[in-house]
């Protein structure tokens, strides 16, 4: 249908032009070109196709689990504007030649001003979502197959109205788990990690890849908000850094702090993860997380970038270049996942293991 012709896509505030040039590229190898309109700081863009059904054919062919600076994502049309006092008739209206949704989302921008529509979201998709299943409008699918209705809501009556493939979107409305920050923990940077295991590890696997009693190396850990995620899980922890650790952490029993720059340590046995997150260049970084998974000091590493204020996706297209003639001389398939996470800020959360 000709009114489905452009993406929305979600981002953090202040990364809008990240995110336009990487839905670019993506959709340029499927072969779905456009072009982005944007307005830096409003925590969403829209990419434009060019050809009928393009938008459609983006999400189901684009992998949004390798998108990285997009949270989240939906087609649509054009903003609807509408009447305040009976907006689920005029949705109805709009939504009648949709094609068939299982459930039902309101969301909005994740920005300072969008986060006051949070209560009116909240209210008018329960409202909504009853209202449709009466009248069936919502149906029950496969959740490979399914469908989400998404409203994307700039004011009360400004709408974006669309949807997303369940199964090649964000779990999580407008891409961001809700986590709650640990009492006990030392720093808030511990909710990266724990976001990260979120978005890159498969629920059903976490017993298997974050064992307890497995072996960790936290590089550049004080005062220690990664190794306390990592203590939980009842990981065996050596902390690699020259500044002190919270005590609480010490007292543990499973943490060995080692005074050692970051970049220069190695274990004296391969353990089954390796998490670092040193502000240096990002190329050192990448550089280091490969040579640790090439020669088998980890089973995987979860790593942050640390970007550069300009040219950050240039940037990271670059890091990702080189782990992959890394591993190309090295005759090995790898799995490099990464994403801008809520609890990012100049940076983004890598995940690398080899196949």
């Amino acid at each position: 249908m000709s009114f489905f012709n452009r993406l929305l896509l979600q981002c953090r505030s202040g990364f809008e032009k990240e995110a336009a040039a990487e839905i670019t590229d993506q959709c340029a190898t499927i072969g779905v070109y456009g072009y982005c309109t944007l307005n830096q700081g409003d925590g969403f863009l829209l990419f434009h196709v060019q050809q009928e059904g393009d938008a459609e054919r983006a999400i189901r062919e684009v992998n949004f689990s390798q998108l990285i600076f997009i949270r989240q994502w939906l087609v649509c049309g054009e903003c609807q504007v509408l009447e305040r006092d009976d907006r689920v008739s005029q949705i109805e209206a709009v939504i009648s030649d949709f094609p068939s949704c299982a459930d039902l989302w309101v969301e909005y921008p994740d920005t300072t001003e969008g986060r006051e529509l949070a209560t009116f979201a909240r209210k008018f998709s329960s409202a909504l979502a009853q209202r449709l299943r009466k009248t069936g409008c919502l149906k029950k699918e496969k959740p490979n197959k399914a469908l989400r209705l998404v409203l994307f809501t700039l004011t009360g009556s400004d709408i974006f109205v669309g949807y997303s493939a369940v199964a090649n979107s964000a779990p999580w409305p407008l891409g961001i788990p809700r986590l709650k920050f640990p009492k006990k923990a030392p720093s808030r940077s511990t909710l990266k990690l724990e976001e990260a295991w979120h978005w890159f590890i498969p629920k059903a696997e976490w017993d298997l890849r974050l064992a307890h009693g497995s072996t960790a190396v936290d590089l550049g850990a004080a005062p220690g908000g990664w190794t306390w995620q990592l203590v939980q899980r009842s990981m065996f922890v050596t902390a690699v850094d020259n500044g002190p650790m919270q005590e609480a952490l010490m007292e543990s029993g499973q943490v060995k702090h080692v005074l050692e720059d970051a970049y220069k340590f190695l274990p004296e046995k391969p353990v089954n993860l390796m998490v670092c997150d040193v502000a240096d260049k990002p190329i050192k970084t990448a550089e280091m997380a490969a040579y640790w998974v090439i020669n088998g000091y980890c089973e995987e590493a979860i790593f942050n970038l640390k970007l550069p204020m300009k040219q950050r996706y240039t940037e990271v297209v670059s890091c990702f270049n080189h782990i992959a003639e890394t591993f190309m001389k090295a005759g090995l398939a790898y799995e490099l996942s990464a994403k801008h996470l809520y609890h990012d800020r100049e940076e983004i959360t890598c995940l690398l293991r080899i196949l």
